[in-house]
């Protein structure tokens, strides 16, 4: 799981970012945890919406929806990798929002009178409300988390700005020399030796 959890970190990083090669278990607080599991949960879900859509429509009794299901299927990957990269609270938020598209196609389109399956969307309806509530919960406590704090800023008044130090900076650019136009170039080494 670790390597798998290192590969999906370093999806959105940009190339100068320095890479993820592990995360511990010390790090991530039980928000992040609830955030992980909900993004594994939306990638799975989502494969079966996409890759299994007339099962998913005939269970349902709507059948003719495949497209949409698959769309949704396409939603919930997108909304999944993105809860499992460096932006979970983005990914957390726009999981909240598929769920509420799923809880209206599968009020307006699975409860109506005519539907023999209309249990069957019953128990996803309340399937999709308690992960629905799981999101709410985990959205701000991701954010909370990860939230700079207000009023607390860092000091560098002990940095010299000199990675290897005050003393080592002294005299490093003696061999520098000032030109006519007050350019300063490096005094180059002689080629005659060569």
């Amino acid at each position: 799981m670790n390597m798998i959890s290192s590969i999906t970190s370093n999806i959105s990083r940009s190339a100068g970012d320095p890479r993820v090669l592990q995360s511990g278990p010390g790090s991530l607080g039980s928000a992040d945890r609830l955030g992980r599991a909900l993004g594994w949960f939306s990638i799975g879900l989502g494969m079966v919406e996409l890759l299994a859509p007339r099962r998913v429509t005939r269970a349902l009794g709507m059948e003719g929806k495949e497209d949409i299901i698959q769309a949704y299927g396409a939603r919930e990957i997108g909304a999944g990798v993105l809860t499992l990269s460096l932006e979970q609270d983005l990914g957390l938020w726009s999981r909240i929002a598929g769920d509420g598209l799923d809880i209206a196609t599968l009020t307006i389109g699975g409860l109506r009178r005519s539907n023999p399956k209309r249990q069957n969307v019953r128990l996803a309806l309340w399937a999709v409300i308690g992960v629905t509530l799981l999101d709410i919960v985990a959205a701000p406590a991701v954010m909370a988390r990860h939230r700079r704090r207000q009023g607390t800023w860092r000091s560098y008044r002990d940095r010299s700005g000199f990675p290897q130090g005050l003393e080592k900076a002294r005299g490093a650019a003696k061999d520098f020399k000032a030109s006519s136009q007050g350019e300063s170039r490096p005094v180059m080494p002689s080629m005659s030796g060569v």
